[in-house]
């Protein structure tokens, strides 16, 4: 079918003005201010545009799509995550990754887990390893995974500065790196090493030290969780100035996030990024996304457990918006484009000619998702999902 979604305000996500978007099968096919087509013998079907903005498909970056945790017993793993929990957020493609347990999960599950999420409509790709170093692999080698598996287009989620992290050496920490560039490449992959950082002390040294004693490129690495704490966040902040790539967590509570642990929420991370003059191309926001969000006093004593959600990523783009006062298409880039260049995703992240067709429709005044398509196909209509995984309850 032919899709053409008449008079939309188009961010690429750069903001373009009012246009035509013409769809054919999984491609964008034309994005012109007028689009004539008189195909008689193919059906054509008209999206009205009025009133919405229309905006990549979210790519988030940092999802536990087969459940996470576990660090407060197994009756604490989180469940698999569901297709409609993605699409109503306005998720289109989603990474996948292990985490803390690379011991009852593992990375042929995770792929399993991506490849039937890709079969229900969406883009999916995983990172080989968890928190361990040496970390868990499908081949027994992370440079044949990442060779050898097209979906796998990195490592991670290794653990540094956090008390649950494998204590690797900084030479362990350094030839894994290694091996995940060549790896890449040699695959023409992104090859990138996606780094969970912890509460611990030291924070980004060991990326500091990989950028002054060795030959690796700074880009190399994704850390993540870099609001965790006011400390973490600063030194953050310096190293984006060296040219470093830095991801921010969202929360679905953002406030109590704040008061109780001292996070730094996303629209406060833009905000400084764009205060500092750092490049605006540098950085990613991810929802981690059934993930476990434990809890741990002083002792470092497990005290209780939350989720995360994918829904948090739109509401951090609404709080950069409406609280912040940071232009729409700067904030889009942290879940469009910036992701999709850091990590190599072909044909993912902007409103291009050739591009798959992941676009979401907001709404214009209250930026509420309206539609969302995957590769050509409407998952969302009218703020419903029209479109359900195959366990789902409620199809």
């Amino acid at each position: 079918m032919i899709k053409i979604i008449r008079n939309v305000k188009v961010y690429t996500p750069k903001n373009i003005g009012k246009k035509d978007v013409l769809i054919l099968g999984d491609k964008i096919a034309s994005i012109e201010d007028k689009i004539d087509i008189n195909i008689s013998s193919m059906e054509v079907e008209e999206i009205k545009g009025e009133g919405k903005i229309l905006t990549p498909g979210f790519i988030d970056c940092h999802v536990h799509i087969l459940g996470g945790g576990g660090e407060g017993g197994f009756k604490t793993r989180t469940p698999e995550i569901n297709l409609t929990t993605l699409t109503t957020a306005g998720v289109t493609t989603v990474v996948g990754t292990l985490g803390t347990d690379g011991v009852c999960r593992d990375i042929e599950s995770l792929l399993a887990k991506a490849r039937g999420l890709e079969e229900e409509g969406i883009t999916s790709y995983i990172y080989t390893g968890s928190y361990q170093v040496p970390t868990p692999t499908l081949t027994g080698d992370i440079m044949k995974d990442i060779m050898s598996i097209d979906k796998i287009i990195g490592a991670g989620e290794i653990a540094l500065s956090d008390h649950r992290s494998s204590q690797p050496t900084f030479e362990e920490f350094i030839r894994l790196a290694a091996n995940v560039r060549v790896a890449g490449m040699l695959s023409g992959k992104a090859g990138i090493i996606n780094i969970h950082m912890g509460d611990g002390k030291k924070n980004l040294d060991y990326l500091n030290r990989a950028v002054d004693e060795t030959e690796l490129p700074i880009t190399q690495f994704l850390p993540t969780h870099c609001g965790r704490n006011k400390e973490l966040f600063e030194e953050s902040i310096k190293y984006m100035k060296r040219g470093g790539y830095c991801d921010f967590t969202g929360a679905d509570d953002p406030d109590l996030w704040e008061r109780e642990y001292g996070e730094v929420r996303i629209s406060k991370a833009i905000k400084r990024i764009i205060e500092e003059k750092i490049s605006i191309d540098n950085f990613t926001f991810t929802s981690d996304g059934q993930g476990s969000f434990p809890m741990f006093n002083e002792k470092n004593e497990y005290i209780g457990l939350g989720m995360g959600k994918s829904s948090c990523l739109l509401e951090a783009i609404k709080e950069c918006v409406f609280k912040e006062d940071i232009p729409l298409e700067i904030a889009l880039r942290g879940i469009t484009s910036n992701p999709a260049r850091i990590l190599s995703l072909t044909n993912k992240g902007n409103i291009k000619k050739g591009f798959d067709a992941d676009i979401n429709l907001l709404d214009e005044e209250t930026l509420d998702i309206d539609t969302v398509i995957a590769k050509g196909r409407i998952m969302l209509r009218d703020k419903l999902p029209i479109v359900f995984g195959t366990f789902e309850e409620n199809k």
